[in-house]
């Protein structure tokens, strides 16, 4: 069954905007200058659960009604949920691939929430969240969740326009968000990245409509599975966003060891996606400022350990 989601308004927005900045302070923007010379990384891997996704969690949350809340996560969302949880004092039931980081379950199993593995992907977990009672937190369709994700925009208007922000491409939650803080900014376009593995939105908008595919594995695991039908991100996403690029994996491999030589930053794959486009030169540098949103540092350690210590020519 297709869930009706409606998207954020004006309100919704500021609304989000308003109880993400009172609980969290905005994440570093740090110069990038081998990307570009007016090139950031906006650092939600600062965020207190490694990750951009607490932003919409709290978001949804403080609107939910005191009720408990149930989500689908390949990992960051759910930790988003479950800071927020604990934050607000809300019940709260997390439901994880069986094939789910590592280093995110553990993170998830130290919070006090409800801890459910099901499934060998995301989109079996998804299935199984939605027949759970409670209501159902979208780790990306959610009005609220899209509304949290455009408060990162928020935090970038002092750099001006015109302005480039490039950011990761999965369900579209962060790429819609963006979208519509952008909107209402004539001089600023936002470009998503998603994994060659796992390319659901261009495959969606060269066919007009939300179509499965077949997902590989990667390292971008946060990137990786279907859409939800009907999911409100996708108009958004087709009529915001400027542009999608995909990269492959050692493309991915390459950003993360890229970003912890120059800048001492630890990224997931799916954090680490916007910097491997503007690496390769698959997203170019706007004309005034462009900021990689880097999005999320749970990255299990044996991973990490394995991509910094493959060398390639560039490294």
């Amino acid at each position: 069954m297709t869930r009706a989601v409606a998207p954020p308004g004006a309100a919704d927005l500021d609304a989000a905007a308003a109880v993400v900045a009172n609980r969290l302070p905005p994440t570093p923007l740090v110069p990038a200058p081998v990307l570009g010379e007016r090139v950031w990384l906006k650092l939600e891997t600062q965020q207190p659960t490694g990750s951009f996704k607490v932003r919409g969690a709290l978001a949804a949350l403080a609107r939910a009604g005191g009720g408990s809340v149930v989500t689908a996560s390949a990992g960051n969302a759910g930790l988003g949920v479950a800071w927020a949880a604990a934050a607000l004092g809300v019940p709260a039931t997390i439901v994880v691939p069986k094939a789910a980081s590592p280093a995110k379950v553990a993170a998830l199993r130290a919070l006090p929430v409800r801890l459910v593995e099901h499934g060998a992907g995301y989109d079996q977990a998804e299935a199984h969240a939605l027949s759970l009672p409670g209501t159902y937190v979208s780790a990306y369709n959610d009005t609220h969740v899209i509304a949290g994700a455009a408060s990162i925009g928020r935090e970038l208007e002092a750099l001006g326009e015109p302005l480039t922000v490039v950011c990761a491409l999965g369900g579209g939650g962060l790429a819609s968000g963006l979208g519509l803080w952008a909107a209402g900014r004539g001089g600023t376009r936002v470009l998503g990245v998603e994994a060659a593995r796992s390319p659901a939105f261009s495959s969606a908008l060269a066919a007009g409509q939300i179509t499965p595919i077949t997902v590989r594995e990667t390292l971008a695991d946060g990137l990786a599975g279907n859409l939800e039908p009907g999911s409100a991100t996708f108009p958004l996403v087709r009529d915001l966003v400027d542009g999608i690029a995909g990269v492959d994996e050692p493309e991915i491999e390459e950003a993360i060891r890229f970003l912890a030589r120059a800048h001492g930053v630890v990224a997931e794959g799916a954090g680490a996606v916007p910097v491997a486009a503007l690496l390769t030169g698959r997203v170019e540098a706007g004309e005034g400022a462009t900021v990689a949103v880097v999005s999320g540092r749970n990255i299990a350690l044996d991973r990490l350990a394995a991509v910094l210590g493959t060398s390639t020519a560039a490294g």
